[in-house]
């Protein structure tokens, strides 16, 4: 009989983000595919930052950015966005670490859900999701851009 394998998640040195790290966290956005043209990326960590309800984690190994989430709630559900780790040094638990740190910072708000949304193109990452305890819901999702665009397609 075989012993388990287990697999140590690293202690990476989380923290929200600062004004010096902002062109780094964009640029690993860029790398891992999250930015859309009709997003700019500035401004939503600008917009996380502007209050006390959410927040940009990043998550640094040595001096290095490998991995962030932005984190916000309503006072009922979390909500979590722009998960990304370095391409780079994907597979060694960095994504994992995030995700608990933004659901560290949700119980610390004394919310009890956290929910996140996955583009259809980026379906690989349901594996992960699903690893680390969540569930798939059947829900339909609209939007209204409230600066009068029309929403993409």
């Amino acid at each position: 009989m075989t012993a388990p394998v287990t697999k140590t998640v690293p202690a990476l040195a989380i923290a929200d983000i600062t004004d010096a790290d902002v062109a780094t966290v964009i640029a690993l956005w860029q790398a891992c595919g999250l930015t859309r043209p009709w997003n700019d990326p500035a401004s939503d960590i600008a917009l996380a930052r502007r209050g006390p309800h959410s927040t940009v984690l990043i998550g640094r190994d040595g001096g290095a950015i490998v991995a962030t989430a932005m984190v916000g709630h309503d006072g009922h559900r979390g909500w979590v966005y722009y998960v990304a780790t370095d391409p780079d040094r994907r597979a060694k638990g960095y994504g994992r670490a995030i995700m608990n740190a933004a659901e560290d910072w949700l119980r610390a708000a004394g919310v009890p859900k956290l929910q996140l949304l996955v583009r259809p193109e980026n379906s690989g990452v349901a594996a992960f999701y699903q690893s680390i305890g969540f569930g798939e819901q059947k829900i339909l999702f609209f939007s209204k851009w409230l600066d009068g665009r029309e929403p993409p397609r």
